[in-house]
């Protein structure tokens, strides 16, 4: 049995970028010649573990118990998107519904340490194009990341968690560990090309980040550091071929200098999801859902409009509410397709 071979000889590569597909290439694709052969210390890296110290079958059996497989490059299932970067992963260890790495795949990344601002704006955006058909594949790490695979998850909607380390519990952040679960549960999927045993690290995680971008038509930055990962899977995406996307923030955020430069450098500006839809040529459905107030504000501001169009002066006295609450649900409203500002602080209904 390959597949056993392979995941050992993973273990001992520790998912190097082109290791694998070295080792396949020289010894024809026979994995379990390559374990045993004394030639294959010339493929290994100087710190790889104790090849004695691993047994294949036994390591094999830890991922068939937690439902784990594998897909290598030259499987017919391979995502074919991801195949065709410059240096696609030899090796994907899935958890969940593989079948859908080839569906129409749509990346959201952004930084851990978000703020308000990210906070409103990433599950609007990503719920909106998940429940019209995209696939959002992200990090499963803390911030942008997580609610951009909630948003979807709330949406009954599929998405793809790509991670730096093993698909194991130590891989993912205890915050998003009952996500993880949920993900799957939903017809998700959870993916690494790195073995159960390896942890992430400063280099791992740019690794990591050209498949997200590889198995995406394109990828959207919400806030990040002008030097961030969130950034290296935007060149990941250029270099690859693909569409980057980006949220403007407030000028006097830090968090909004990464995504403010991609767009300065050719970057397309999202200010709904509708940006995204259209430029893939996706039909946006408006339901009556989506005009349903969350709250009792929401809702008076929807009585107030009606059928008419409406200056922010005149809704917040018809509302007797403070102005403050009022702005603040009218950009939300915007933001969820709920109301459209026709400029000039006029507002009507987006039916």
């Amino acid at each position: 049995m390959q597949l056993k071979y392979i995941n050992a000889l993973n273990i001992l590569v520790s998912a190097q970028t082109g290791s694998l597909k070295k080792i396949s290439d020289y010894f024809h694709g026979n994995f379990e010649h390559a374990w045993h052969s004394p030639v294959l210390k010339s493929f290994l890296p100087k710190d790889a573990p104790d090849k004695s110290k691993i047994d294949p079958e036994k390591e094999f059996q830890k991922l068939e118990r937690d439902s784990i497989y594998l897909v290598t490059l030259k499987d017919k299932i391979y995502p074919k998107l991801l195949k065709n970067i410059f240096d696609p992963p030899f090796l994907l260890y899935i958890k969940g519904d593989g079948k859908i790495l080839n569906n129409n795949c749509f990346a959201i990344v952004g930084t851990r340490a978000l703020t308000d601002y990210g906070k409103r704006v990433t599950p609007v955006i990503a719920g909106k194009i998940a429940e019209n058909g995209l696939t959002i594949v992200s990090g499963l790490a803390m911030g942008i990341d997580g609610l951009a695979h909630r948003a979807a998850v709330e949406r009954n909607a599929l998405t793809i968690a790509v991670l730096g380390g093993g698909i194991n519990g130590q891989s993912i952040v205890y915050e998003n560990k009952k996500l993880a679960v949920e993900i799957i549960k939903k017809g998700g999927a959870i993916i690494s090309e790195y073995p159960l045993t390896a942890h992430g690290n400063k280099y791992s995680f740019p690794q990591r980040n050209r498949i997200i971008s590889g198995l995406s038509k394109g990828v959207l930055v919400i806030e990040a550091d002008e030097k961030s990962g969130s950034l290296i899977t935007a060149k990941s995406a250029l270099d690859q071929g693909r569409d980057v996307f980006a949220v403007p923030g407030p000028i006097f955020s830090s968090k909004s200098r990464g995504p403010n430069y991609l767009i300065q450098n050719g970057a397309k500006l999202v200010t709904c999801a509708d940006d995204i839809l259209t430029e893939y040529d996706i039909q946006h459905s408006l339901t009556k859902l989506q005009l349903k107030p969350k709250n009792e504000a929401e809702k008076n501001i929807l009585e107030i409009i009606g059928e008419k169009t409406m200056g922010l002066d005149d809704i917040i006295r018809a509302s007797k509410r403070p102005a403050g609450e009022i702005v603040s649900c009218l950009m939300d409203m915007e933001l969820e397709d709920k109301i459209k500002n026709l400029g000039n602080n006029r507002f009507s209904l987006s039916s």
